[in-house]
Parts: C-alpha cells; structure tokens; sequence
C-alpha cells in the first residue's frame, strides 16, 4: 500500500485494537509496523495478533513490519500495611529487604542490585517521579533516605534509580521466555527495554540467532551516555522519552532526541521517536494543538518512524490517532522548510562505495527528471543507506526476502516490494522498471535509478548504479544480452 509520506508510523496494539477489522482499519489508516507489547497478554493473544497481521499483510499484498516491545527487568517497591502512607517533605524514609509490610518510616524495596549500587546523594524516585528520595546511607540491604518531594505512596509502585548504573541484566527471565517466543513466531524487530549499554545488546543479540533485527530502547541516562557504543552494535533505536522524562530533567529531553536521531540517520539505522505523541487522543477525537507541534517536530528532525503506545492500543480512537498522524507527516513533509531542514543535515563523509553510489543516485535523481530510486538489497543494507540520503523521490526497495522487507517497513521513505531473485543486472533493471510502473511511481515515458550489487545475493556489495527507461523494450533495445 503505498504511502504519500516517508516517516512511518508505528501502533501499538491492544484491547482497543486486537480485532481482524481493526488491525485492518489502522493499516489502511496509515499504520506501517505493528507493536506487540509483551507487558500485556499472553503468549496465544500475541499469537493471534501476530496471526491476524500476517492475514491483513496477504491480503493488501505490502511488507508489514511486527514490533515485540521486551517488557524489561520492572523494579517496584514492596506492599504496605493499609492504605499508603503520605510522606512528608523532609522525613527520613528507609528501603530494606525486610518483607514485612511498610509504613510511613519504611518499606521493602525488594531488589538487593539496587543496595549494591547506591552511594550516599543518589536520587530514588518512585511512582514516575512524583514520589523523589534522596540517599543519606546505605548498605548492603537498607537505604536511609530523606524525602525531598512527598507524596502518597502505595503498593508495588514503581522505582527509577536515575544516578547509577544498575548491575541488572536487560533480559528478565520473563524477556527470555517471550524473547524465544516471538522469534519463534516470526516477528521482524525485538525492543529492549532497559537498555544501559552495549553489552545489553550483544547479549540479547547471542539469543536472538538472526532472527530478528534489535532495536535499542533509550530511556536510562546511562544509555544516553554510552549511546555511541550502544548505536554501533544496535539495528535501529527508540527514543523512549517517558522513563526518560522521568529520570532526566523534563528540559533535557529534546535536545537528547534530536541528537540521537541525528546520529542514528548518520548511522543509516532507523529510529523511532515514542511516548506521549497523541496522550489526549487517548480520550478525545482531536489532539491538543502541542502534540501535533511534537509529531511535526519528530518528522522535521528526520525521524524514521513516529509511534503510537495507548492511543492506539487502549484509547478511544485508535483510527483517528493514526489518521492524525499521517495528516500532520503529509502536511510537514510538503513544507518546502522540511526540505531544508533534511537536506541541511545531510552527512558528508563517505566511507565506501555503497555509499559513494546511494549518493550519486541521489543526485542524479534530483538534477534530472527521475521519478524514482530502485535498489535491490539482499541484508537491507542498500536501502538504508539510501533512506538515509533523505531523497526528493522515492525509494522502492526490492528484495527477494520477504524479511529483509518487512523489516525495512520501519524505514524511512522505503517502498517494500518482494521480487524474485535475479542473478543478472539487467532482469533486475527489468524487474525494477515493472515494479515503479505496477506501483504507480512511474509511466512509460519515464525513467528510473537502479542500484545492486553484483554479483547478487551478497549482502553490502552494492557496487553498481544505472538510469533505466520504465519502458521495457528500451531497456532491451540499448542492452540485447
């Protein structure tokens, strides 16, 4: 299903959108990738979402990208006796391993990792940061801490730990069990959460076999730190801007987004911006004129792709969230400023000759009257370098893996087709010209840029670049072998 627009959008699937009809909706909507949220249901309803995908993917004949979102080691702390105390700004407050239930004084933070890692003046902030304790001492199993912002606390409410690196694995034994599960399944990207740094990743990764592509979840200032290392054994990233939110100044944010899409867009690997899009559509048709500001803002940057969490998997309305936003990515990407700001931001070093040729094809679509880049790619690796080129046309991968095109649906500006696999240049600049004249991206009279690399079905060997007519005979009239 072709796209007027190159960001992509990702939704979350939920009660609000588990039906064959709704998923249906949101992808004709505009929806590219689905995200399967593995803190919420079981094994055999993700199964049956991922089923029903997969139907609605036969059925509009595209490449649909399928997310599972890890859910991540959950660090809470104990239950009270009663309701929850409020506690006051500046009282002493105590977390231990003692499971007995807590009070006003203290409560059983049930995670010795943490103990482990707590030095005197580091911040502990419960229930999303509204509840903030700073440590005076601690120990081996306690933490005397001093309320700087009170607040009622009750049971099993969440904990950040902002200031230190946690001596926690990203993968619980729960993300194991699911992280084999939807490998199994089939899907195209694993998220994981609690990312902190690079040797996260290279763990997940020993597990994952190839399976699927990863993608790194930012939200620990420790990931922001050590972002580099993390980007460089990472496919793609999600900026994840609530628990960021949370355990960073509000104010740092921003800034930490549109350095990371940048450097993500240099990197030629997709990057999603998440958390808060569209929060009111959760509850209301319309969004507030800010959260449109946001999206835009998202698409501007350069971002691959932009999501969607409850308001598409619990809200209200689901299909007018996705509609949203794919009027806002239409609208800001028609914007002769967004231009600018892409091609402005364009990365100048070229390191190899894929990247020299993606480049060359760029230009030599923007300077003529091409209508359209085709690059045939084994791995994905041609499609992405191009993506990140941010082309004036637009760019139709074609692959003879059906993977390597769903998973390059998170992508920015690329047009997924699945085409048989060729072992000659010239039946691919055939088979590219069929495909932007069937797609409706070209006409006759027109022509096309082929790029691929020979000889085929080595991935990261594109090496060769092409101006084609759409018009087949041409092509075998100016080459008879």
């Amino acid at each position: 299903m072709r796209r007027l627009r190159n960001v992509k959008i990702v939704a979350t699937l939920g009660p609000a959108s588990e039906t064959r009809e709704m998923i249906g909706a949101l992808h004709k909507a505009g929806a590219d990738v689905f995200r399967l949220n593995m803190s919420h249901g079981s094994h055999e309803e993700i199964r049956k979402k991922h089923r029903i995908i997969r139907e609605v993917e036969e059925e509009t004949g595209g490449a649909i990208g399928i997310l599972a979102d890890l859910q991540g080691p959950k660090l809470r702390v104990g239950v009270f006796e009663g309701e929850g105390p409020a506690l006051e700004e500046g009282a002493d407050f105590r977390l231990d391993l003692d499971e007995t239930p807590g009070d006003a004084s203290r409560v059983c933070l049930p995670h010795p990792e943490i103990f482990a890692a707590l030095e005197p003046g580091a911040s502990l902030l419960v229930n999303d940061g509204k509840i903030r304790l700073k440590v005076r001492d601690c120990g081996a199993d306690y933490a005397n801490c001093e309320v700087i912002t009170g607040g009622v606390i009750s049971n099993r409410k969440g904990v950040n730990v902002p200031d230190v690196l946690l001596p926690l694995a990203a993968l619980s034994d729960k993300d194991r069990a699911d992280l084999e599960f939807v490998c199994e399944l089939g899907v195209d990207w694993l998220a994981l959460s609690f990312v902190q740094r690079a040797e996260d990743v290279t763990e997940a990764r020993e597990l994952v076999k190839g399976r699927a592509a990863i993608l790194s979840k930012i939200e620990k200032p420790a990931a922001v730190k050590r972002f580099e290392d993390i980007l460089e054994v990472s496919d793609g990233i999600m900026v994840a801007r609530g628990d960021l939110g949370v355990e960073l100044p509000v104010q740092n944010v921003p800034p930490i987004q549109k350095r990371l899409v940048r450097k993500c867009r240099a990197a030629a690997k997709p990057v999603i911006v998440a958390t808060q899009m569209l929060e009111s559509m959760i509850e209301s048709p319309m969004p507030t004129r800010a959260e449109v500001s946001d999206v835009a803002t998202a698409i501007y940057e350069g971002a691959d792709a932009v999501m969607l969490s409850a308001e598409s998997a619990a809200g209200d309305y689901p299909i007018e969230a996705v509609t949203t936003m794919d009027n806002v990515a239409q609208e800001v990407e028609a914007d002769p400023t967004y231009t600018q700001i892409i091609e402005s931001s364009r990365k100048a070093d070229r390191m190899t000759v894929a990247d020299g040729i993606v480049a060359a094809a760029r230009e030599i679509a923007e300077t003529t009257d091409i209508k359209a880049i085709c690059c045939f790619t084994q791995s994905g690796t041609t499609a992405l370098l191009t993506a990140r080129e941010r082309p004036r046309v637009p760019i139709i991968a074609l692959s003879p893996l059906v993977g390597t095109a769903r998973r390059l649906a998170l992508s920015w500006g690329t047009n997924c087709i699945i085409t048989d696999g060729h072992d000659r240049f010239k039946l691919a600049v055939i088979s590219a010209a069929k495909a932007a004249l069937a797609e409706g991206y070209a006409g006759p009279e027109d022509h096309v840029v082929v790029t691929a690399g020979v000889p085929f079905n080595v991935p990261g060997s594109t090496n060769i670049l092409r101006v084609a007519p759409c018009d087949e005979r041409l092509i075998y009239a100016s080459d008879p072998e």
